[in-house]
């Protein structure tokens, strides 16, 4: 679990980091770099996106039917399971446990941290790999890219941010110790689903903080499982 410890670790620096520069930041400062934050994660998600869709274009849309089927249904699973609101509620738990109970932006910082660093590709790749040959080398690049996006995002959300650590380690220590199990599922087409997918819940966590929330994000998750699972139809997108 090499790997995992190590992104956290990043995350956390990258919170503390953050956290010591954006005191000093005046609130027109903050919301320019919510916006760049915004922007950045924007780009990640359509680079992302248009990665699959430009080199699986044997049919019209390139996998745009795989977005919205995965999107539409599971959006439909997660309103059901409301796995916003129990997102909301840990960041709320770890407000209050943290003492940061004054600290409005900490749950929104917390809950859009969390979902821009566990949904992508890399996250769940590099995590099997360190569990199976022990290379953490994607989870090590990861954790550059982590401690970067973390600290700008701590200076205009706040702290809740660096506590994102904790699920990044939950689901990256998880997939390591059941990597074997898991290398079977994760085949290059389900691969290449997931990361069509998950970039595009990045790009909808990048609108949130551009036009503030208007998209549930944590209930769309279930849409990446679907993506995996699509890999296996008689099918292609």
């Amino acid at each position: 679990m090499v790997g995992a410890l190590v992104n956290t670790a990043a995350i956390i620096t990258g919170g503390a980091c953050g956290h010591l520069f954006g005191r000093f930041l005046k609130e027109r400062h903050q919301e320019t770099l919510t916006m760049a934050c915004g922007v950045g994660t924007l780009f990640l998600g359509i680079a992302g996106a248009m990665n699959y869709m430009l080199h699986h274009d044997q049919l019209p849309g390139g996998g745009s039917m795989l977005v919205v089927a995965c999107l539409a249904l599971g959006g439909l699973i997660g309103e059901i399971l409301n796995i916003e609101q129990l997102f909301e509620r840990f960041g709320e738990w770890l407000k209050k446990k943290t003492g940061n109970a004054k600290d409005k932006q900490f749950v929104n910082g917390f809950v859009t941290a969390s979902l821009t660093v566990c949904i992508g590709a890399m996250a769940i790749m590099g995590a099997i790999q360190d569990g199976i040959s022990g290379d953490w080398s994607t989870l090590g690049a990861k954790s550059i890219l982590d401690l970067i996006i973390i600290m700008v995002m701590t200076c205009s959300l706040g702290k809740g941010c660096a506590f994102s650590a904790i699920p990044v380690f939950l689901w990256e220590g998880s997939l390591t110790l059941l990597a074997t199990a898991i290398r079977p599922i994760m085949t290059e087409t389900a691969m290449s689903y997931l990361s069509l997918v998950g970039s595009v819940l990045i790009f909808c966590v990048g609108l949130n903080l551009v036009w503030g929330k208007k998209i549930r994000v944590a209930n769309l998750l279930p849409a990446v499982i679907l993506a995996v699972a699509a890999a296996f139809l008689p099918i292609r997108f």
